[in-house]
């Protein structure tokens, strides 16, 4: 494995378990929090089918921190609060929002999980092989996203900044904490 830096295999591996797991729970909190608002309309089936598989990528992660003893984030009331504030928040905004902020969400995850599949090798093949498959289910809620009208929202572009910003600073900080 082409190590970032100085770190070990050891390292790396916490790192991707670690903030994947936060991620994927923040996910889960995300269309907690829209289907809290927009549970009851048509946009609710299509937000508890990606809420499912956010599940599944969750459940993964949990079996995988527990079979490699990684620790998780210490941020994890954290990150339910926020995630879940920031799917109602959006689905207040109206269903566009919401699917701005899935849109703004999934872009940066399926950016990340790239990163991590680049910098694995077969050594870690079968990790390698669940961040593809989960990056194209990210994929598949970005695209879902757009097509549900998530460029109508108003303010797209800023809505989308703040919304990725956070992720990507979410993303620096569940590394480590």
């Amino acid at each position: 494995m082409p190590l970032p830096g100085d770190k070990t295999r050891r390292e790396v591996l916490d790192e991707v378990l670690r903030v994947n797991h936060a991620g994927e729970l923040g996910a889960q909190q995300i269309y907690r929090g829209q289907l809290a608002i927009l549970g009851k309309s048509e946009t609710g089936p299509i937000l508890q089918e990606m809420l499912e598989q956010e599940q599944g990528h969750l459940a993964k992660f949990e079996e995988l921190i527990t079979q490699h003893q990684t620790r998780p984030t210490a941020l994890l009331p954290f990150w339910r609060a926020a995630g879940f504030a920031l799917g109602a928040g959006t689905a207040l905004l109206g269903k566009e929002a919401a699917m701005a902020c899935t849109v703004a969400v999934e872009t940066v995850i399926a950016e990340h999980y790239q990163s991590q599949i680049d910098t694995l090798d077969e050594t870690d093949s079968e990790l390698k092989a669940t961040l593809t498959q989960f990056r194209a289910e990210e994929l598949e809620h970005h695209d879902i996203g757009l097509e549900e009208g998530a460029e109508q929202s108003p303010l797209y572009g800023l809505l989308s900044e703040v919304v990725q910003a956070g992720c990507r600073a979410a993303i620096a900080v569940a590394k480590k904490v």
